[in-house]
């Protein structure tokens, strides 16, 4: 278990932060190592065609990093979750439920406020749901969840009709300007939602590695029972875990309500669960639980990101970018597995 002890002497605490920083440094590796990858593979292209390369660009970056706000934010949550030793697969639908409930209010002619208030409180309640089902039933957070996610979609479906919601010309242009790859004022470089990303993942870094809370949390992930026999309160950790991360999954939805244009479709979220997950495992963090790392987590986003956007660059066929997405997210779980084992030994 990696967390930074307030009370801990400053040797161990810095020996805790070096530890946490090595564990980002192969994924922030692996993501320049694509990155770079792409660049050659576009450049290359370019020069057959007489065109000028257009991957190794800050526009790109600029796209990359947009893109992974809306995954990064929600992987936060996803990291809370797999580190506290539990799973998460109704993140998806409860992020375009999130969407679809805000694009209803804006719809309805309600102001901002309100508005964004209850796309936040949709996401905090799947997660608290999905708590409470979890410590109650005693049944896999798998299973649950995956039940779970079902029955966020048809909630989704209901309250859209079936039609994704449009609220085109209702909610105000800062709102849809938070996944614009090009801010508004253009001094800020990159879109509101990357600011909004690495302001909460400097919360759950504190939350995570400075708190008491957050020690709960890794020590729920390493060993159940030792965290009872601790005088842990196992269950109220584990609800709060998922009501936690249940708040970063509204806020993606929020991002995905701005990125299609001020519109809420209840099928928007499907595969992004597994996007969300593949970020926190590539990032460093283990399905066993126990361990995770924000810096990681982040890189991992970026990591999802870049890939699509590189296959498009290449004309790469969508169908060709499901496979490498899964091809990666199958290796990630696989590194896992044997660091598990290795550790193990």
């Amino acid at each position: 278990m990696t967390s930074l002890s307030t009370d801990a002497p400053p040797s161990s605490r810095r020996r805790a932060a070096a530890s946490l920083l090595g564990s980002a440094l192969g994924p922030f590796l692996g993501l320049i190592l694509v990155f770079g990858l792409f660049s050659v593979a576009d450049t290359v292209r370019s020069n057959q065609m007489g065109k000028r390369a257009n991957f190794c660009t800050f526009s790109t970056v600029q796209k990359i990093l947009r893109d992974s706000s809306q995954v990064g934010v929600a992987a936060l949550g996803m990291m809370i979750i797999i580190v506290a030793g539990g799973i998460d697969l109704s993140a998806g639908a409860s992020m375009a439920l999130a969407a679809t409930v805000t694009a209803w209010y804006f719809r309805a002619g309600y102001s901002p406020a309100p508005a964004l208030a209850a796309g936040l409180l949709t996401g905090c309640l799947t997660g608290f749901v999905n708590g409470v089902l979890v410590s109650a039933l005693r049944v896999v957070p798998f299973i649950v969840t995956l039940g779970t996610m079902t029955v966020f979609l048809g909630v989704g479906m209901i309250l859209s009709n079936d039609t994704p919601i449009r609220a085109y010309g209702k909610a105000p242009a800062w709102v849809l300007d938070l996944q614009s790859p090009v801010p508004t004022p253009a001094w800020l470089q990159f879109s509101t939602g990357v600011w909004v990303l690495l302001a909460l993942s400097a919360v759950v870094g504190v939350l995570l590695y400075r708190t008491v809370f957050g020690r709960r949390v890794f020590a729920l992930g390493s060993n159940e029972a030792t965290a009872r026999l601790c005088g842990i309160n196992v269950t109220a950790v584990r609800i709060a875990v998922y009501t936690i991360a249940g708040f970063f999954v509204g806020v993606a939805g929020l991002f995905q309500f701005a990125m299609l244009s001020g519109e809420g479709d209840p099928k928007s979220g499907m595969g992004k669960e597994l996007e969300m997950i593949a970020a926190v495992v590539i990032g460093g963090g283990s399905l066993s639980g126990g361990r995770g790392s924000v810096l990681g987590t982040l890189c991992g986003a970026c990591l999802m990101s870049t890939i699509p956007i590189g296959c498009v660059m290449l004309s790469i066929p969508t169908a060709r970018q499901k496979v490498i997405v899964g091809i990666i997210i199958i290796v990630a779980v696989t590194i896992d597995q044997l660091r598990q084992r290795r550790l193990a030994t």
